[in-house]
């Protein structure tokens, strides 16, 4: 039993994230593929968010490895399987936040964190104490238990979530999450109320505020909407949606008739026609070849 005054953590029965499995994570894996070390596979400065993230400096991204969604098409499969990543203490990961910030990062970018999240709110704890004052970002899949974002409450700036899925069956077809889609609308609903309305500074970099990405899926263009249609009823302009056609079949999906492909020119543009038609404009949307796996870091340990 591990406890801090965000939580009391039973690391020999998990319920950390919405599956709730229950794992005795000091002695092996639960459903996120990792122990309970804080384990990353990459710090780097990271130039491929939204415009408002990376800017031109970019984000300084931690990847940390597992993933407690797991989808069939996950783009970062090596470290979201736990297959790469090195295991780092506390005050490492705290030096690490400082090491971004003297490069010049925009802002701490916690990527897929949610498995670590006692430790991460420990830590963000540790350097806001020792002088970190770049805006803190918290990158998910939308796949998080509420409760257990409450830790992060007054230490994150920034909500960078996917909401993938509307449709339950397709959330278990592809991501074995039938529930994602109540998850989802819960743990967004935690988020915007701790950071509120979005912020820009003098450069139009985001100091506070919410970014929702919904990542059309090939085929899936009807649940995209549905999901755009969620958002815009229930936040309206208080979040921004970032509409992305970058999906890039992956080798694990290759066998599957519609994941083994990329989105269309079409497919994308009766989304964006739909985001109009229900009045969205607090949106970021993408141009050009976008699904390329040139953009997908190499997690070499840096």
């Amino acid at each position: 039993m591990e406890e801090n005054k965000h939580f009391t953590i039973d690391w020999t029965n998990c319920r950390l994230c919405p599956r709730e499995c229950g794992a005795d994570r000091t002695r092996g894996f639960g459903a996120c593929k990792v122990g309970n070390t804080i384990t990353a596979a990459r710090a780097a400065l990271h130039m491929w968010e939204e415009p408002c993230i990376s800017g031109d400096e970019g984000s300084g991204a931690v990847f940390f490895s597992g993933c407690s969604l797991g989808c069939n098409f996950c783009q970062n499969r090596r470290i979201s399987r736990g297959q790469r990543g090195k295991k780092i203490t506390l005050e490492h990961l705290v030096e690490l936040f400082f090491q971004l910030q003297e490069q010049g990062a925009n802002n701490i970018n916690l990527v897929t964190a949610g498995h670590f999240l006692p430790q991460v709110a420990v830590a963000l704890e540790m350097a806001k104490e020792q002088g970190l004052h770049i805006p803190v970002v918290y990158n998910s899949s939308g796949y998080e238990n509420a409760k257990t974002l409450k830790m992060l409450d007054g230490l994150v700036d920034i909500y960078l979530p996917d909401f993938k899925y509307m449709d339950a069956v397709l959330a278990k077809k592809y991501s074995h999450a039938q529930d994602y889609p109540e998850i989802a609308k819960e743990a967004l609903s935690e988020m915007v109320r701790q950071v509120g309305e979005a912020e820009f500074d003098s450069r139009g970099m985001m100091k506070k505020g919410v970014i929702v990405r919904q990542l059309l899926l090939p085929g899936h263009v009807k649940d995209a909407k549905n999901v755009l249609k969620y958002l815009y009823e229930t936040y309206g302009d208080r979040i921004y949606i970032s509409m992305m056609n970058q999906y890039t079949p992956m080798p694990a999906v290759m066998e599957d008739p519609q994941l083994s492909r990329k989105v269309t020119d079409r497919e994308y543009d009766r989304l964006l026609d739909h985001a109009i038609s229900l009045g969205v404009t607090n949106c970021f949307i993408q141009e050009g070849e976008t699904a390329k796996e040139s953009f997908i870091p190499e997690f070499d340990g840096e």
